[in-house]
């Protein structure tokens, strides 16, 4: 028999309770930037403790952005599996600087390797759906059709659906269209990865994302949608035309249709999240005078494994993060 492996989404969990914890501090005190700037301090501490060798592919930047975490930096105590990271300590600062909900601590995980680095690319035209739709959706396909077949194999009608889109002046156009089938729509500021996850989550109220986000949160979800066995069907979608050229000259293709799969290679993928602000499927950060709670989630890609987590941290004992207790 082979032995169990190890599940590294247990791990990868208290890096992320480690920024809630952090950032949580912040919440609605209009302060973005320093609410996320504890929320690094606390993950690049926790990674210190991890047996893992790890390289961030999805990150905040280049090196000379530090302190915030860059693009190739290196985490882990270096004495455990080679793994890419993609990483956002704070999804969602501006709803955490407003107290908004589904703000979330985020950290993706797989193989050396396997993580596609989409270079200069901000953003990516996505279609995110469950497992119960996957397979039946084109990506260019009119949103009607869509629509259409996604409630066939949801067992709804149009009318029942709830579709999560960002509300951008981009998706006007977007939000028209999906009235005019009749289905119903939840628009978030922000929050790209959150909607990705609700889409694929059967218990969240939303059947599916649509629209045009972050480059980055669409590699950092692909994770969770394999583990979870949705489906992401997107394409690189530049908002500018300096970014068009920059993507052109990294040698992507604008043309192409992406997957999960393309994204991320493989099955042996982890992810893990923290409730931050609190909202449709992790609560926030509770505070007490001698600790706090936390509601994170883990999956593995490879089980299909998905462990919903409550903790209890006591100050005193939280090794290291006392000394960045995040208080304003």
């Amino acid at each position: 028999m082979e032995a169990p492996q190890r599940n590294l989404a247990l791990d990868l969990v208290r890096a992320t309770e480690a920024a809630a914890l952090a950032s949580g501090r912040w919440l609605g005190k209009g302060d973005k930037e320093n609410g996320d700037r504890a929320a690094v301090e606390a993950m690049r501490i926790s990674f210190k403790t991890l047996d893992m060798d790890a390289t961030v592919i999805i990150g905040e930047g280049e090196k000379d952005k530090a302190p915030m975490l860059y693009n190739g930096e290196r985490l882990g105590n270096g004495k455990g599996l080679k793994v890419d990271l993609a990483v956002d300590p704070v999804e969602g600062t501006n709803l955490l600087a407003l107290g908004r909900p589904n703000a979330i601590a985020v950290v993706s995980a797989a193989p050396a390797g396997a993580m596609l680095d989409p270079g200069p690319s901000f953003y990516m035209r996505k279609l995110v759906v469950p497992a119960q739709a996957k397979g039946c959706v084109d990506l260019d396909a009119p949103v009607g059709e869509n629509l259409i077949k996604i409630a066939r194999a949801l067992d709804k009608d149009v009318s029942d659906l709830v579709v999560f889109v960002l509300e951008k002046p981009r998706h006007q156009g977007l939000i028209q269209k999906i009235r005019e089938t009749g289905a119903r729509i939840q628009l978030h500021t922000d929050g790209d990865v959150a909607g990705a996850l609700m889409a694929v989550n059967p218990d969240s109220g939303v059947d599916l994302m649509m629209g045009t986000g972050g480059t980055p949160e669409g590699v950092l979800a692909a994770c969770a949608i394999k583990a979870l066995g949705g489906e992401m069907l997107c394409r690189f979608d530049p908002q500018l035309e300096s970014e068009k050229r920059a993507v052109l000259d990294f040698g992507l293709d604008l043309k192409t249709v992406l997957t999960a799969d393309t994204l991320v290679k493989g099955d042996d993928v982890y992810f893990a999240a923290t409730g931050i602000s609190g909202g449709t499927f992790l609560r926030g950060v509770r505070y007490t005078g001698g600790g706090a709670t936390t509601h994170s989630i883990g999956m593995r890609g490879k089980t299909g494994t998905v462990r919903i987590l409550e903790s209890r941290h006591n100050w005193e004992k939280l090794m290291g993060f006392s000394s960045v207790k995040y208080d304003s």
